[in-house]
């Protein structure tokens, strides 16, 4: 598999030979003040492991809100409304390594909140995501620290302690970030 392939159509060369895409990320939180996190791990580092927010490329003719809807389906079979989404309340690039090449993402992250933890499903995963993505699990901002793992962006135990005592209507940005 070439490497264009496998970091798929999305990915396309920046004028710097960067090959970048946008995302959009949803920061789901449960009435307990816990958030919905993806562990997952790069093919070609197998020993490093980290926690993300839900979240992936926005594809042609998306907007972000729909794209953050849609990849909160695909990856974890949760089903919300635009309505349902708050923000966005964060941005960033994160520059990183995957498949052996220098990548850059320029998110935009969304809230929205559930009453409860809902059951999670791999259902909607690509043979991709079943090869890199881990674990799903609601983790406080407590065990985000805790835990020994990465997690993208490192900022967000901070955010999530933020956005759980309610969100003040400004965007934070985080700016350019190395993941590596």
């Amino acid at each position: 598999m070439s490497i264009t392939s496998a970091l798929g159509d999305d990915w396309v060369p920046a004028p710097d030979g960067i090959r970048e895409r946008s995302a959009a990320r949803v920061i789901l939180l449960d009435a307990a003040g816990r958030v919905l996190v993806v562990r997952s791990h790069d093919v070609n580092q197998p020993e490093r492991s980290w926690w993300f927010t839900v979240g992936g490329g926005i594809d042609a003719g998306e907007t972000p809100e729909q794209a953050a809807l849609r990849e909160l389906h695909e990856e974890v079979g949760i089903t919300l409304d635009t309505d349902d989404l708050v923000g966005p309340v964060l941005t960033r690039t994160g520059i990183f390594e995957f498949f052996a090449e220098t990548c850059r993402q320029h998110e935009v992250f969304y809230l929205a909140r559930t009453p409860e933890a809902i059951e999670m499903t791999d259902v909607g995963w690509t043979p991709a995501e079943r090869e890199l993505l881990d674990e799903l699990a609601w983790l406080s901002a407590a065990e985000l620290r805790d835990q020994p793992l990465e997690v993208f962006p490192p900022e967000l135990p901070d955010v999530v302690d933020r956005l759980v005592a309610g969100w003040d209507g400004q965007v934070r940005h985080l700016g350019e970030q190395f993941d590596d």
